[in-house]
């Protein structure tokens, strides 16, 4: 049995895999079973509990732990009611919960973490901030789900003894956020950020333009929030963020070690941008506002130097505003697009996005193209174009519609979502391994995971809650945990005793049957 884990693996040598088989039984008994699974559990005899008189301490001399030491401190204070403090020291007093880096250990990788808990206090050791922040988030799960409310409760902040130490098995942990259907302000895509962040999530891709909007201001081209942001979905009033307001969200996204990656799609899914410029439009027609959920009907006017102008402008004052690596150029569902001039147009534009520092990321149809070193394909429908990629040396972000779409209606009752891509429940958005889902398409192939959630249906905030909670979770497991310590039934009671956190986080979650929930 050993050796077949250690093959699944590739990674785990049998010293770790007995510690983790251990965890696995530890933490089923455990009260806050976490999620994601980490890689290593150690139980201990005792306990550490917080009181008035705790402390939140970093390393003289490290003040870049201070950010999550703050951050750790913000958390706990409302409800528990402790001043807990936030200092520094250069010695291992107890009642204290210490933050510490230590650059030495390269084995901790660059999100990995130490976590041990002891009756004297909690020390949390990472090589990076991330380590840090990620600790931290498996701390948060330790306490009482009380912990997660925003007035001070009668608990008792206890913590069992413990040793943790984890990294993630994949770099690359997303979500996406679709504003262009229906548009979401600038606290809720906080609170999505918060949301997925407590998952060890570290990607919001935010999909900023489509057919029923543009959701983005871009000063050379003003008429894009003026006229394509007006609408939405439905005819509502529809919205856009200032470029103010984005670097806004990407400063608090980079505060929760996640990175924003902002999507324009072209040269299809493009209504909205040609309305505001019929120029874009070979036709010089102008085209009406549009609020249905129909794809496939436009296209940029790929023949036209013009066309290429606006896109440089376009990426050029958004790369600006975006420290993160990479753009997303969309390219999916140009159905209208002569293949040719697909093919021409994105070898046009990979180009554009590298002049100003980036690298790109499209859906999986622009593996057509000429694909330029270091661009990325994110598969969601099509295995074939995914792999004619890897044969090209591309990366592959692993998105499919069948596992990963959060906004696929959980079955037919389901009030909210679509099914195009069939009905996602629970159990079937976890059970699956992105190294072995495609043929050809393998461990050393794949820079990460994401679940996307489309909104033609989601309104609100609570729409979007109901949407990804239960699913989001055990996507962030995919992306964290080894396939060898991932098993469904462990993973479904460990969900079902997250409700209670859940609620006290507010969210209006999915109650899947699939599931035996905490009452």
């Amino acid at each position: 049995m050993f050796n077949r884990l250690k093959i699944m693996t590739g990674r785990l040598t049998l010293t770790q895999l007995v510690a983790g088989m251990f965890a696995f039984g530890a933490q089923a008994q455990d009260a806050s079973p976490l999620i994601p699974r980490p890689q290593l559990v150690t139980s201990m005899q005792g306990s550490f509990t917080i009181n008035a008189s705790t402390t939140i301490v970093h390393a003289a001399g490290q003040q870049v732990a201070l950010a999550t030491a703050e951050y750790l401190a913000g958390l706990l204070r409302p409800s528990t009611g402790f001043p807990l403090p936030v200092g520094t020291t250069s010695s291992a007093a107890g009642n204290q919960i210490r933050l510490e880096l230590v650059a030495k250990d390269s084995s901790l990788g660059t999100e990995g973490y130490h976590l041990s808990v002891t009756s004297r206090g909690v020390v949390l050791k990472a090589a990076r901030p991330a380590g840090l922040f990620y600790g931290v988030q498996t701390l948060r799960q330790l306490l009482p789900a009380a912990v997660e409310a925003s007035t001070p409760q009668s608990s008792s902040w206890t913590i069992p003894a413990q040793q943790i130490r984890d990294r993630p098995e994949y770099g690359f942990r997303g979500a996406m956020l679709d504003v262009a259907r229906h548009f979401f302000g600038v606290a809720d895509v906080k609170r999505f950020i918060d949301l997925i962040a407590a998952y060890k999530m570290n990607i919001l891709h935010l999909h900023l333009s489509d057919d029923q909007g543009w959701r983005i201001e871009i000063k050379s081209w003003p008429k894009l929030t003026e006229i394509g942001g007006s609408t939405q979905v439905g005819g509502g009033k529809g919205g856009f963020y200032t470029q103010e307001q984005y670097k806004e969200i990407v400063s608090y996204a980079a505060s929760r070690h996640v990175t924003v990656i902002p999507e324009i799609d072209m040269p299809g899914h493009t209504n909205a941008a040609i309305v505001s410029y019929p120029e874009l439009n070979c036709r010089d027609t102008a085209h009406a506002l549009y609020t249905g959920t129909a794809v496939g009907f436009t296209t940029f006017c790929t023949s036209r130097p013009g066309t290429y102008t606006f896109i440089d402008d376009v990426l050029r004052e958004l790369a600006a505003i975006t420290p993160g690596p990479w753009l997303h150029i969309g390219g999916d569902e140009s159905h209208v697009t002569p293949k040719a001039d697909y093919i021409q147009f994105m070898n046009k534009v990979q180009p554009i996005v590298s002049k100003y520092g980036k690298q790109v990321i499209g859906w999986d149809e622009i593996a057509h193209a000429d694909l330029q070193k270091n661009t990325v394909v994110q598969y969601w429908a099509d295995a074939g174009n995914s792999k004619m990629a890897v044969k090209k040396g591309a990366k592959v972000i692993i998105s499919p519609a069948k596992k990963a779409y959060l906004d696929m209606q959980y079955d037919s009752t389901t009030r909210l979502g679509l099914h195009w891509a069939g009905f996602v429940e629970v159990d079937n958005a976890y059970e699956w391994d992105p190294a072995t889902l495609e043929q050809g398409i393998g461990r050393k192939d794949i820079l990460g995971v994401e679940a996307p959630l489309w909104t033609e249906t989601i309104i609100t905030m609570d729409d979007i809650e109901y949407m990804v909670f239960p699913r989001l979770p055990g996507i962030a497991e995919i992306g964290w945990t080894v396939p060898a310590l991932r098993d469904w039934k462990d993973y479904r009671d460990r969900l079902g005793k997250q409700s209670d956190r859940f609620r006290a986080m507010g969210i209006d979650y999915y109650p899947s049957p699939k599931v035996d929930w905490k009452k």
